[in-house]
Formats: structure tokens, C-alpha cells, sequence
């Protein structure tokens, strides 16, 4: 029983301790230095060894403008712990501080004097320096210990002191002089180097470590350059300069394709196909195992498909899967791309029976669940097409059953509620996209939030819901390829509910489809349409964005491109097309872009 008590009072006493300790910082950090005082002093008696407890008193005392506790304290430090240099400084800030420059400068000579005998100490000295912003002499020390030790890494420190400064070039001078002493340290690095770098080609830093890791490539070949190389050029959006980068780096490494991928993906993204295309072609003639090669195949297949705008582009496609058929087959292995041949069939050929045909025949090969279960969805989505929402319905959900808590059953659940969404029944959908929320993937995640968002915004005034619903009708006949009818449901809409919330939506899903159908003119006007309606509305700077590319790339007017861009980078700074805004005015107006 006594042990028990023991053991009792011990834990209790830590748990008191860690309060007093948790209650001294938050006084301190609320400026509240008196009371914060009172604790430290106390911790500070019971345990002399803890330089936490040191450092809060010291900068409490100071604070307090008590300099006289504060002297004391540093002086009993010293009598314990004589050859600790460090409390010099400690004590010379302390002086500094009542305004004795004199005293201050005099101890801080004695510190230096005393570290050239002792450069071992350098990154205790110099941190103790660097903690009071004596930047210049910090920086004094770590070079000097440095000199005194060159295979010791200093290099941290330096570039800390560097960007404390404001010395960017020196700064990543130390950080790649880190990475070149111990490749281990190119995480952290990289950590640092990010907190600088932006996605702006123009921007000064940027510029700065380009220069540095090109000239530190052609002296010094590093694979760690390659890689910073090309998450530079990446950022920047550069993607045909990272992609040579990453060409380097495979060849060097061999290790994965995961990242050539990913450059892939990104160009596609930013429209840059030639690049894109060019990483997946890399990929196909480079890999050994056949299950990469049909990957690079299919991803090379959807982009064609998805950049198919004609009849001529639409046959080159169809020839491309005959050709991917001949090398490898309808079996097993080409599950992929023979599903993506039902979408191609039904999306671009607008022709759904064949597609269900493939299906039934692929589905016979597919080996294992995850490929019958990615066979279901697109048999689906299919259905839905075909207007047999019910029986689209069932499947999804078949496939939400047998591949339960994978990604693939968070797709189907998405697409029940956005096919819930198209039938008009906003309820179920909403009850759907609520659970995905929280999605494993953050796509899927993003895509139910921006669905349950419109569904949200645009029933509270609309008890009967006809806005939503003419929409959510548009918006299907958009995925049945029924482009002129549902630019002519939205035409109705944009009559009967004029002021409505969903005006600025529908203005910006119909100026998409006049596009799409090259009635440009009209595009025109619903972008112009919806800056109007509301310039500090949440479709405001998409509008401005799209109406500069319309100006740019179809209209041919470069001085009213110029001005939309313009209008992007002074009056939403904020906005997520600034940088390409950027880019894109500076290449209309006959700047050299690197």
C-alpha cells in the first residue's frame, strides 16, 4: 500500500509540475512576464540543469526591465557552469539592452576571443548570437568554424543567417553546398527551398536558384540538381524543360516511372500536350514489363481521345486503339484500354451499342473483381447516356458491393449522386455526396463537395427547385453530347429566372458549350454577361480568364487579351489563374520569356 501511495504522489507530482510548466509559457506568450516569472522561478530552483527554464526567466527578467535579476541569473549560471562562452553573450545582450553598448561590445570581444581558441563551439556561440539577432557576428562565427572545420556542416546555419539577412543567392549557395556534402540532407533542403520558390518563372528567387543549379550541373554533375531542376521548371509549369530533367534522372536512376507520370499528367492538365505525350511515348519505348507499357498506351489513348475534336482527329483515334489491339490483344492485359474503347464509342462516335458489346466481351476476359468492378462503372455511365438512369442506378450500386471501401466504390458512389442529381432528385444526392466528404481521395472529395455546394446554393430560394432541375437537365444533355439542346435548356433558364442564383452558373456552363460548338460571339457575351451581374462574384476572374483566351485563341484580338489578363493580375490578385494571366500578357506584349 505504501508503494501504491509512492507511486501515486510521484505521478501526481509530475502532472501538477507539467501544469505549473504549461501555465508559465502561456503567461509568457500573453505578455504576461511577471507571472510568468514567479513560475519560472520556481521551476528554475528545482531543476538548475533545464535550459528551457533559463532562457523563459532570462527573457522574463529582461522584459520586466528587472536587468538586475537578470544579471544575477546569468552570473550564477557562470559560477556553475564556467566554461559554458555561450553566457558571455547572455550577459553582453544584457547590457546591450539597458543601453551599455560599451560593456556589451567589450564581452562580445571576449566571446569571439575566446571561441578562436575554442572553434569546436562554434554552433553553440554562434546560435546564441543569431538567438539575439547579432546576425553579423553569428554569421562571423559559423564561417570561422567552418575554416577551423571543413567536414563539419555548417551549411544550415549559414543559410539561415543568409535568409535572416536577406542574401537569397548566399542562402541557397549553403543549402546546395548542404546537399553536396550529404545527399541525406536533400529532403530538408528541398523543405527550405520551398518556402522561397514560387510558380512564377519572372520571380526573382526563382531565377536565383536556376542560375546556381545550372551552373552547379555543368561543373558538377549531381542527379540532387536534376531533381530540384525539375521541380522547378515543374512549379514554373515548365514542363517541356522538367521533363528533359527527368529524362536525365531515369537514366541515371531506372528506378521508377512514377514520376514521368505525373509530369504527364500535369502538362495535360496545362495544356501542354506535346510534352505530355512526349513523357507517355518515353515511357512506352523505355519500360520493360508489358503492365507499364499498356499503361503509358492508355493514358496516351485518352488524351488523343480527349483532344479529338473532328471527324479526321476521331478516325486517327480509332486507328490508334486497332493498332494497340494488334500489338497486345483483347485479353486480360488490355482491360484498360478496351474499356476506354467503350467510352471513345460511345462519347466521341456516339455509338453506345457497340460500346455495351465490347463490354459484354471484355468483361468475359477481365480477371480479377477490381477490373469487372471498373467494367460495371463504364457500363454505366453508358446507361446513363442512354437515358436508363434506374438501371444505371443498380449497377453503380453493385459495384459500391462488390469492391466495398476502395476508391472505386467512392467513384460509384459519386456518380449515384450526380446521377441523382441529373434525374432531379437533389435529396438523395446531397444524402450521397454528404458521406464523400470525407473520401480518401482528395478528387473525389473535391468534385462532391463542388456538386453539394451548386445543390445547396440553389434550392434555399427555390422551393419546387425548377432552376436547379432545368440546370441539372443541361448539364446531362452536356454528357449525352446533346450540345444545342443544352444550350437551348439553358437559354430558358436564363429567361424565366433572370437574377436568380444560378443566373451567374448557367451564363458560364452556356458560354462553355457555345464554345465547344464554335459560336464564339456568344461566348463572348456570357462572360461579359456574368463580370456585370457581379465583378466580385465567385465567377468573376474565371470569366475574365476564359474571356482573354477567347480573345487570344479564337477572336484574334490581342490588345483585348491583353487587357483581360491585365485586368487579372490588378484587379484579382488572388486568383488562381494570376500566374498563367502573367505569362500570357508578357508573351502578347513582346516580352522574352526564358
Amino acid at each position: 500500500m505504501k508503494k501504491i501511495l509512492l507511486f501515486l504522489l510521484f505521478f501526481n507530482t509530475l502532472y501538477i509540475s507539467s501544469q505549473n510548466v504549461q501555465m508559465a509559457y502561456d503567461y509568457f506568450r500573453k505578455s504576461e512576464y511577471e507571472k510568468a516569472a514567479n513560475i519560472y522561478e520556481k521551476l528554475f530552483i528545482k531543476n538548475r540543469y533545464n535550459s528551457q527554464y533559463y532562457k523563459y526567466l532570462l527573457k522574463s527578467y529582461q522584459e520586466m526591465d528587472a536587468f538586475n535579476k537578470a544579471e544575477n541569473l546569468i552570473l550564477s549560471q557562470q559560477k556553475k557552469y564556467p566554461k559554458r562562452i555561450e553566457l558571455l553573450v547572455d550577459l553582453g545582450y544584457n547590457f546591450k539592452l539597458q543601453s551599455n553598448q560599451v560593456k556589451a561590445d567589450s564581452l562580445f570581444l571576449v566571446v569571439l576571443k575566446e571561441f578562436k581558441k575554442q572553434p569546436r563551439k562554434a554552433i553553440t556561440i554562434g546560435k546564441a548570437f543569431q538567438d539575439y539577432h547579432m546576425l553579423d557576428r553569428a554569421l562571423q562565427v559559423f564561417l570561422e568554424g567552418k575554416k577551423a572545420n571543413p567536414k563539419s556542416n555548417y551549411e544550415l546555419y549559414l543559410a539561415q543567417i543568409y535568409g535572416e539577412k536577406g542574401n537569397i543567392d548566399a542562402m541557397f549557395e549553403a543549402y546546395l553546398n548542404l546537399i553536396e556534402k550529404n545527399k541525406n540532407y536533400y529532403t530538408t533542403v528541398f523543405r527550405y527551398l520551398s518556402k522561397f520558390v514560387t510558380n512564377d518563372s519572372e520571380d526573382e528567387y526563382n531565377k536565383l536558384l536556376k542560375r546556381q543549379l545550372i551552373i552547379r550541373l555543368q561543373q558538377n554533375p549531381n542527379i540532387a540538381w536534376n531533381k530540384l531542376l525539375s521541380w522547378l521548371y515543374s512549379k514554373q509549369e515548365d514542363y517541356h524543360k522538367a521533363l528533359k530533367q527527368e529524362i536525365a534522372i531515369y537514366k541515371r536512376e531506372g528506378i521508377s516511372f512514377i514520376n514521368l507520370f505525373t509530369l504527364a499528367k500535369n502538362a495535360f492538365q496545362k495544356n501542354d500536350s506535346e510534352t505530355g505525350f512526349k513523357a507517355l511515348q518515353y515511357i512506352y519505348d523505355t519500360a520493360q514489363d508489358l503492365d507499364t507499357k499498356i499503361r503509358a498506351k492508355t493514358e496516351m489513348l485518352f488524351y488523343q481521345m480527349y483532344n479529338a475534336k473532328n471527324t479526321e482527329k476521331i478516325q486517327d483515334v480509332e486507328n490508334s486503339f486497332q493498332e494497340v489491339f494488334k500489338e497486345f490483344g483483347n485479353g486480360d492485359l488490355t482491360v484498360p484500354i478496351q474499356i476506354l474503347y467503350a467510352d471513345f464509342l460511345t462519347f466521341k462516335k456516339n455509338n453506345p451499342t457497340q460500346a455495351i458489346e465490347v463490354l459484354k466481351q471484355v468483361e468475359k476476359v477481365a480477371l480479377s473483381k477490381y477490373k469487372k468492378a471498373q467494367i460495371k462503372i463504364k457500363l454505366a455511365d453508358i446507361l446513363v447516356f442512354n437515358g436508363k438512369y434506374n438501371q444505371a442506378l443498380v449497377t453503380y450500386t453493385q459495384v459500391q458491393q462488390d469492391v466495398r471501401s476502395s476508391d472505386l466504390a467512392q467513384t460509384a458512389r459519386l456518380k449515384i449522386a450526380k446521377t441523382s442529381y441529373f434525374k432531379g432528385d437533389f435529396d438523395w444526392a446531397k444524402t450521397q455526396l454528404k458521406v464523400l466528404k470525407s473520401a480518401t481521395s482528395k478528387l473525389i472529395s473535391n468534385d462532391a463537395l463542388a456538386l453539394n455546394l451548386l445543390i445547396s446554393d440553389n434550392i434555399v430560394d427555390d422551393t419546387i427547385r425548377t432552376a436547379l432541375k432545368k440546370y441539372a437537365k443541361a448539364e446531362l444533355l452536356t454528357y449525352q453530347n446533346k450540345n444545342q439542346q443544352a444550350i437551348d435548356t439553358l437559354s430558358v433558364l436564363l429567361k424565366d429566372f433572370k437574377g436568380h442564383s444560378i443566373e451567374d452558373e448557367a451564363l458560364f456552363k452556356q458560354a462553355e458549350l457555345y464554345k465547344k460548338t464554335k459560336q464564339y460571339q456568344f461566348a463572348e457575351h456570357n462572360y461579359q454577361k456574368i463580370i456585370q451581374i457581379d465583378k466580385e462574384g465567385i465567377l468573376a476572374d474565371d470569366a475574365t480568364y476564359e474571356l482573354g483566351l477567347l480573345y487570344e485563341n479564337e477572336l484574334n484580338d490581342k490588345e483585348k487579351a491583353m487587357k483581360m489578363y491585365e485586368k487579372i493580375i490588378f484587379e484579382y490578385p488572388s486568383s488562381i489563374y494570376l500566374v498563367d494571366a502573367r505569362k500570357r500578357f508578357r508573351k502578347l506584349r513582346g516580352d522574352k520569356i526564358e
